[in-house]
């Protein structure tokens, strides 16, 4: 395969299949009322709410990640939230064959995450989308039972798994 085989998009089936997932963390961050924040991703002009996530660097452990992550994002500052649980599994998922060819240059099939559920003890105004390498045009607090219906469709099993994995706590 050619670097003008992935920029045309032109993957298999099959070659998408021998692609590795990318390791990475994603917080589901709940707010005092127990609302969860999503942000509505930059790059998309249809409805693409998501929760924090990112990839895990090299030498980085899932939890330093994931408050690299969140902070990143968000600007949430680490001693602004509590970590409430870890998933114990990892959750996977493949990207629609689309998108293969123009995420992480084709490298990856799709994503394995660890999930971190974490307690907000800030305020809204501790919030800040307008961080260095921004992803969220906007962001909001969305109730819990409503969080998968507004994901964009391909991630709505893994946000099924997240919220099965840690529904003892809300």
């Amino acid at each position: 395969m050619t670097t003008d085989d992935l920029t045309a998009g032109n993957l298999t089936a099959d070659a998408i299949a021998a692609l590795p997932y990318r390791e990475n963390v994603g917080v589901m961050l709940l707010n005092a009322a127990g609302a969860v924040f999503v942000g509505q991703r930059l790059d998309n002009r249809t409805p693409a709410w998501q929760m924090p996530q990112g990839g895990i660097d090299p030498g980085e452990d899932p939890r330093t990640a994931a408050l690299r992550e969140l902070q990143e994002e968000t600007g949430v500052r680490p001693d602004l939230v509590e970590i409430l649980a870890v998933s114990d599994d990892w959750i996977t998922y493949d990207l629609p064959a689309d998108l293969v060819a123009k995420l992480w240059q084709g490298r990856y099939r799709g994503q394995t995450q660890k999930w971190f559920l974490m307690r907000f003890k800030g305020t809204d105004s501790d919030v800040d989308i307008a961080t260095e390498h921004q992803e969220f045009s906007h962001w909001q607090w969305l109730a819990v039972d409503q969080l998968a219906d507004n994901i964009v469709p391909f991630k709505r099993p893994v946000y099924q798994q997240v919220l099965a994995a840690f529904a003892v706590h809300f």
